[in-house]
């Protein structure tokens, strides 16, 4: 198993906080040869749909000198992740969850929108005080 970010607890609190149930921690995606974890999976029932949502989180703390070289190395993993579970478990989604100060300093360069518009990603920002969601983008 993987080292949890550091961040690991508040996302996954944030998370219950939220009505979601953890369901797996880390989530093991299978995929032909390889075996891959992401960080969570969790699952919330929609009551007035009687539906149910289901997400796969990956996450990151961005907390070296070169958080744009994080940005690559995360982009490239929430990729492979997200080929994976197109084929192995398509009703989740895939989401990279942030800290509120990264989304502030980091998401907001000119330089990440502009990656972001090319190479979308989901994105949870979490406030890792509060350990509370603070939005989600799609």
């Amino acid at each position: 198993m993987s080292r949890r970010d550091k961040i690991h607890e508040a996302v996954r609190n944030a998370l219950i906080k939220d009505g979601w149930t953890i369901t797996a921690d880390p989530f093991e995606l299978e995929y032909e040869d390889a075996v891959l974890q992401a960080d969570l999976a969790a699952d919330r029932t929609l009551a007035a749909e009687r539906a149910e949502e289901k997400i796969v989180v990956e996450i990151k703390s961005f907390l070296s000198r070169s958080p744009l070289h994080e940005l690559q190395a995360a982009a490239g993993q929430y990729q492979m992740y997200q080929m994976c579970i197109e084929s192995v478990a398509p009703e989740r989604l895939l989401y990279l969850a942030i800290g509120q100060s990264v989304w502030e300093k980091l998401f907001k360069m000119r330089i990440a929108q502009k990656f972001l518009d090319r190479f979308p990603m989901r994105l949870l920002i979490i406030n890792l005080q509060t350990e509370e969601i603070v939005l989600w983008k799609q």
